[in-house]
């Protein structure tokens, strides 16, 4: 990837000189990069808000009453899970997360739910059911507030930046059954894991 930067970079700024519009290079090379802070300072400032709410959340019991809300959902997703395995938890912050557009503070929980489904996976050297749906669900990202996307559109001035949220809603809610039925598919394809040397999904 960073041989295609390299190489898009190069061109432009040869077929500037050959042109000669250097100075317009230039001119967007410093507006970028000022758009990037601007950007960045956006995003600090929403991201910082939305992992206080889910901090908050958490140390109010209500990540855990999430969860509790999500057992039976889970069961149905995520069978192999044992009763009582914090995995649970995890996966539920992680779509929390997810749901309100916070992919970066969405990651660390999906690592840790990971952590917690190797730790009951039969096969240590290939991915169990429960983790390709996990990995499915964060790949599909569904989002009832897509903040991160607002924010950058706040970020270039949009006059109503909000007015993504059904659109996004809509995408990501598809994008999310379609992932779900998919996976669910391919482990009625797949052979059952087996200890030690299961197949991978």
């Amino acid at each position: 990837m960073n041989y295609i930067w390299f190489f898009l970079i190069f061109i432009s700024i040869v077929t500037a000189a050959f042109t000669g519009r250097i100075d317009a290079v230039v001119s967007a090379i410093l507006d970028g990069a000022q758009k990037s802070v601007e950007i960045a300072l956006y995003l600090a400032g929403i991201m910082a808000f939305w992992l206080g709410i889910m901090r908050i959340a958490e140390k109010s019991g209500m990540v855990e009453f999430i969860a509790k809300l999500l057992t039976p959902v889970a069961r149905r997703l995520f069978p192999e899970i044992p009763d009582g395995s914090p995995a649970v938890g995890d996966i539920a912050m992680n779509f929390t997360a997810n749901a309100f557009g916070l992919s970066n503070a969405a990651t660390p929980m999906g690592l840790k739910a990971m952590e917690e489904l190797q730790k009951i996976n039969k096969d240590k050297n290939s991915a169990s059911n429960a983790m390709c749906t996990l990995l499915a669900m964060n790949t599909a990202g569904f989002q009832l507030v897509p903040a991160t996307v607002i924010a950058v559109l706040a970020s270039f001035g949009a006059k109503n930046p909000t007015e993504i949220v059904l659109p996004a809603l809509i995408v990501t809610t598809i994008a999310f059954l379609s992932a779900l039925v998919i996976v669910k598919i391919l482990e009625k394809l797949t052979p059952p894991q087996k200890e030690n040397g299961g197949e991978e999904c």
